[in-house]
């Protein structure tokens, strides 16, 4: 079976979770987050969890300790528990990212990455994530980043499709018309 389905199986599963017990899918999802960074910052964490020669009660024991120390909710810390019994804790961060796309598709969200020359207003920001909904048919979590080198204008990146409104774009656009013939 192909990881990322795998990891969609346990996303899914943390999503109902999330769900049955009406919990906060946001916090739930920077508890994720923020257990992933922890992940990144120590290679020793990391090479323990996933060492299939450290037997899974000690796993265990030291991600109690995180939850303790961090904070984890009870549920979070079930979720990874279940990753590393099942030796899947490789696949936390694709689960992670399958549990906000699965949340997302529940509650009608859509993620957009806007990149624009110059920092967005509020006013501009509301603007733009409700012509995005327009289009896409549902609500917008946008993250905003700026770029000067797109001159004007904004791209904005759904899933794989970008939707390219930049001055750059527009030249690059009219630069391939005018080669082309």
């Amino acid at each position: 079976m192909a990881a990322t389905s795998v990891a969609s199986r346990y996303a899914r599963a943390l999503a109902d979770v999330v769900q049955e017990q009406k919990l906060d899918a946001d916090g739930t999802g920077a508890e994720l987050a923020s257990l992933l960074a922890m992940l990144d910052s120590s290679p020793d964490l990391k090479k323990v969890w996933e060492n299939p020669s450290i037997p899974a009660p000690q796993k265990r024991a030291l991600l109690d300790a995180i939850a303790q120390r961090s904070g984890l909710t009870k549920q979070v810390r079930n979720f990874v528990a279940v990753m590393i019994d099942h030796r899947r804790i490789t696949m936390l961060p694709q689960a992670a990212q399958e549990f906000r796309a699965e949340m997302n598709r529940r509650l009608g969200f859509v993620d957009a990455d806007v990149t624009s020359a110059r920092p967005l207003g509020d006013d501009e920001r509301r603007e733009l994530e409700a012509s995005i909904g327009k289009s896409v048919g549902s609500s917008v979590r946008a993250t905003y980043n700026t770029d000067p080198g797109l001159l004007g204008g904004t791209m904005v990146r759904i899933g794989s499709t970008i939707y390219d409104g930049s001055v750059k774009g527009q030249l690059e656009r009219i630069r391939e018309k005018l080669s082309a013939g």
